[in-house]
């Protein structure tokens, strides 16, 4: 790690993952194991190796999964604290509330479900040089979606479909001036919401960062297979098998990440699942492309 980076982060962890059902009932998304280490925990270590050591996370939904995991921060070596929502803010209202916690005129913000190692030194230097209130870094986008639309110069123009549209990967930089007059008791959101003000009223205010960077967007339950495996396959270990959880020996179990608690029964096949806490797989079930969650009345199996 080089010298200390000079703002602090905040991780945006307050979210109901509403497209990661029914998995996001479990767990928060920051919350799920991505090749034995939490996702949380992996945005938090590559902050501190990349200088930062004041980190802010808002909490909202399954808020005890995500601090039992983190914590006070100790373990890895952060100063870390905790802004709570009682009800969810939003993208805008998160950092509003969260702001007297930074306690930063400037400062980043990091999505919790994505994986991107932007450079952090580049995206503040070019914050600060274009005098810019929000740096968004970004990577080629696809005109199907909804994405950055911004000039030469990198300043933004607006936000929608269009062939040159860049894709926002969860890292931004900005003034703590971005939010002023945001509300830190209803919900408020930035791309759709404050964002396209402060470009009306001030152009040039907001700025994109192309990067070349691969990262890993964790929306949907496929998604955080394919990531988790891919993660993996790189680090040379194994798919998740969560604590206390045991598989019969004769059971199939591929592709296929298995919480704390789970059990699979006898003669049972798991192909390309994601089976979450206490769950139990009777004997001689076959399950394949599905997520598996324990409920007051029962496991259900939801196709991804």
């Amino acid at each position: 790690m080089g010298k200390p980076f000079p703002w602090p982060a905040l991780v945006l962890t307050a979210g109901l993952a509403t497209r990661l059902q029914p998995l996001s009932a479990v767990r928060a998304k920051a919350a799920l194991p991505v090749a034995g280490e939490a996702l949380v925990l992996r945005i938090l270590r590559w902050l501190k190796r990349s200088g930062v050591t004041r980190v802010v996370l808002n909490l909202h939904h399954r808020a005890e999964t995500i601090t039992r995991e983190v914590g006070d921060g100790a373990a890895i070596g952060l100063d870390l604290r905790y802004s709570w929502e009682t009800a969810i803010l939003g993208s805008a209202g998160g950092p509003a509330r969260a702001i007297p916690l930074l306690d930063a005129d400037r400062f980043l913000i990091v999505n919790g479900d994505t994986l991107a190692a932007v450079d952090l030194n580049d995206l503040a230097a070019r914050h600060v040089d274009t005098n810019a209130l929000v740096t968004m870094a970004a990577v080629d986008g696809d005109p199907r979606y909804n994405g950055i639309i911004a000039d030469d110069a990198g300043r933004i123009r607006a936000f929608g479909r269009d062939p040159g549209a860049l894709h926002f990967i969860g890292v931004q930089a900005v003034n703590a001036a971005a939010f002023a007059g945001v509300s830190v008791e209803t919900r408020s959101e930035t791309v759709h919401g404050i964002y396209p003000d402060l470009i009306a009223r001030s152009p040039g205010a907001l700025r994109v960062v192309r990067t070349g960077v691969e990262f890993f967007d964790i929306g949907t339950p496929r998604d955080y297979l394919e990531t988790a495996s891919t993660i993996a396959a790189r680090e040379g270990k194994l798919l998740d098998r969560g604590l206390h959880s045991t598989v019969a020996s004769d059971a199939r179990v591929d592709s296929s990440i298995l919480w704390n608690q789970v059990t699979v029964g006898p003669g049972a096949s798991l192909i390309r699942c994601v089976v979450a806490d206490g769950v139990t797989v009777p004997a001689g079930a076959r399950y394949e492309g599905c997520s598996l969650v324990a409920t007051d009345r029962g496991m259900i199996a939801v196709p991804f």
